[in-house]
C-alpha cells in the first residue's frame, strides 16, 4: 500500500513518531523535521501497515517489543501466511520486486523498456533494453514484462516474487486473454492478435513460473518510486539505444528520478 497523508496522521501521535515505527519505516530516530516528506506515497507492506497502527502512542520500548510480538502471535494462532507478511525473524530472507515498463517516443517510434529491481531495503537494481526502432508502447511494455518474468525464472528465493507493471494490457494478455486465444489456436474473433508472437512466448514463461510470482498492476506516473524508476530506464533505453540490458549505474535514487519521462 502506499502511504497517504492520512495514513501520516493515523499512526502519529503528538505528530511524531515512536522508536519502533521510525525503524519500521527506515528513519532516523529522533525524527528531523523533514520526515513526513519522506515517507509520504512510499510503498509499504500491509503487514507493516498493520504494525505501525498498532503502535501509535507515547509507549515505552518494551510496550513496543510486546504489542510486535503479540501481533505475531495473532498472525501464527490464527494460522495468516499472506504473501505480505514479513516477521521480524525473517528479515534476512529474500523479498524481491521486480517494476517493469515500458516507453515509446513516437506511436509507433523508438521504444525501449526498463527495469526496477528491489531486494528487501537494499537500493534496487536498474536496468534499461530491448530497444525497438519501430515499436509501439504495447511492445515495449510486453518486452519489459517478458524481462521481468525471466528475471524472476532465474533468481533463486523462497518467497513469491511479485511483478509490478502500469500496463493493464500486458498484464491481461498474458495471465488472461492468452488462455481464451490459446484455446481456439491463437485466433481471436474480430481480426488478428498484435503482437502475438511476443505474447505466446511471454505467456508461455509465464506458465512455466507462475506459482512462484505474483502479478500486479499498479498506476503510473502517480508517484510510485519503482515504477517512476523503471519509466526512467525505459526512456533511457531509448535516449542510449540499448539492446541488450544494462546496468544503470546511480549514487542517489533522487538523481534518476529527475531524469526526463515521457
Amino acid at each position: 500500500m502506499l502511504i497517504t497523508k492520512e495514513f501520516i496522521e493515523l499512526i502519529s501521535y503528538d505528530d511524531t513518531l515512536n522508536k519502533t515505527q521510525s525503524k519500521i519505516l527506515d528513519l532516523p530516530f529522533p525524527l528531523d523535521e523533514n520526515w513526513k516528506e519522506k515517507i509520504l506515497e512510499k510503498e509499504i507492506l500491509r503487514n507493516d501497515a498493520n504494525r505501525l497502527m498498532l503502535l501509535t502512542g507515547k509507549l515505552a520500548i518494551k510496550a513496543q517489543e510486546q504489542i510486535l510480538k503479540n501481533y505475531l502471535t495473532v498472525l501464527d494462532f490464527n494460522n495468516i501466511k499472506s504473501k505480505d507478511v514479513e516477521k521480524e525473524t525473517n528479515d534476512d530472507e529474500e523479498h524481491i520486486r521486480i517494476y517493469c515498463d515500458g516507453a515509446c517516443s513516437g506511436n509507433p517510434g523508438f521504444a525501449g523498456s526498463g527495469l526496477a529491481i528491489y531486494s528487501n531495503k537494499r537500493n534496487p537494481v536498474l536496468l534499461h533494453g530491448d530497444f525497438v526502432e519501430v515499436g509501439t508502447n504495447n511492445i515495449a511494455e510486453l518486452n519489459a514484462l517478458y524481462q521481468a518474468l525471466v528475471i524472476a525464472k532465474q533468481t533463486s528465493s523462497e518467497n513469491i516474487i511479485t511483478i509490478f507493471s502500469d500496463s493493464k494490457y500486458s498484464i491481461d494478455c498474458i495471465t488472461t486473454w492468452a488462455y481464451g486465444w490459446k484455446a481456439k489456436g491463437w485466433t481471436k474473433k474480430g481480426g488478428e492478435i498484435k503482437n502475438l508472437e511476443l505474447i505466446k512466448k511471454t505467456h508461455d514463461l509465464y506458465e512455466k513460473i507462475k506459482e512462484l510470482i505474483e502479478i500486479k498492476h499498479v498506476k503510473g506516473h502517480s508517484g510510485i518510486e519503482g515504477n517512476e524508476l523503471a519509466d526512467r530506464m525505459a526512456v533511457t533505453a531509448i535516449k542510449e539505444k540499448t539492446s541488450n540490458y544494462e546496468i544503470y549505474s546511480y549514487d542517489k535514487i533522487d538523481e534518476v528520478l529527475k531524469l526526463n519521462s515521457y
